[in-house]
């Protein structure tokens, strides 16, 4: 069977406005002045592992609902500017939204538009199926409605990635995918105990690979039933934004297990591209590509600080 699809996108696609605020939490008032100014610019989750993934030579497509308006064609120009294949099935509610608020430490708070999805919506099976089957692995966005397509990527014989982002371990919405899935990306922020968490993910599902993220204090990587920590990489300019950093770090490590790297390897991989990200602002949509990836990884310091 053709693969001439290096990894199918599923999910998250949207449109951001940023808003750089004075700090976080943002303490009440009548109204605050932003002469940093406020600006919308097409990127979400599956966008941003979609640019992370086509800045690293493989090739991309995207698949998600969007809608007739404004901010689906900010998506659709985003992808084609970057020569990134989409297939956009009509979302008569609109493209999915939201409002991210931006502190001087580059932690953000993001505010989402529930109305640009309704429950009845669906990837046309179809549609799912022959990407799929053309492709060598397939990332799935936690967004609505791509829980419903996850039996069809495997029927299909693909491989799965996820990212739950800030899951607690608890809600139940994140489940059909923390368990269907081969790799599985997190944050540790929700975490009481994040060991206990990759590990049930483990023992509950499919995954081969579990990664947490823990923004400066690194990433926790279970793999082959082992533990490890996989510190931080050093950014090459000054961090002024947060905003992506999970999705640089899951492309990276995408990149690096589609090449034949070890898990660890790639979660060096993840690491570099995440540091990368965090110096790109918000209002910016921006991806490290191969060379300099693999040039940073090769650095002396950063490679010694996986052993």
């Amino acid at each position: 069977m053709s693969r001439d699809i290096d990894v199918l996108v599923l999910g998250g696609a949207g449109v951001d406005t940023i808003v750089y605020v004075p700090e976080l939490p943002l303490p009440y008032a009548d109204s605050y002045m932003i002469d940093s100014g406020i600006r919308t610019r097409a990127g979400q989750t599956g966008d941003f592992v979609a640019v992370g993934l086509s800045a690293l030579g493989l090739r991309t497509h995207h698949l998600d609902m969007l809608g007739d308006d404004p901010e689906g064609d900010l998506v659709r120009a985003l992808h084609s500017e970057r020569g990134i294949a989409l297939t956009a099935v009509p979302q008569p509610a609109g493209t999915k939204r939201a409002v991210n608020l931006v502190g001087p430490d580059g932690r953000r708070l993001s505010l989402y538009d529930t109305s640009r999805s309704q429950p009845d919506d669906r990837l046309p099976e179809p549609t799912v199926r022959d990407l799929a089957e053309s492709s060598r692995h397939a990332h799935v966005s936690i967004t609505q409605p791509c829980a419903h397509a996850l039996p069809v990527l495997r029927e299909a014989g693909v491989s799965i990635s996820t990212d739950l982002h800030d899951w607690d371990g608890e809600n139940p919405y994140h489940e059909a995918f923390a368990y269907a899935a081969d790799v599985v990306f997190l944050s540790a922020a929700a975490l009481t105990d994040p060991e206990r968490t990759m590990r049930h993910i483990v023992e509950r599902g499919r995954a081969e690979v579990v990664v947490a993220t823990a923004g400066a204090q690194g990433a926790y990587l279970l793999a082959d039933g082992e533990l490890t920590r996989i510190p931080t990489a050093t950014p090459p300019a000054p961090v002024v934004d947060t905003n992506g950093a999970g999705d640089a770090f899951a492309a990276a490590f995408l990149f690096g297990r589609l090449t034949g790297e070890p898990p660890r390897r790639c979660a060096l991989y993840g690491a570099v591209a995440g540091a990368h990200a965090c110096t790109v602002p918000s209002t910016e949509t921006d991806a490290i590509g191969r060379d300099e990836l693999l040039a940073r990884a090769a650095e002396p310091k950063t490679a010694a600080d996986t052993h």
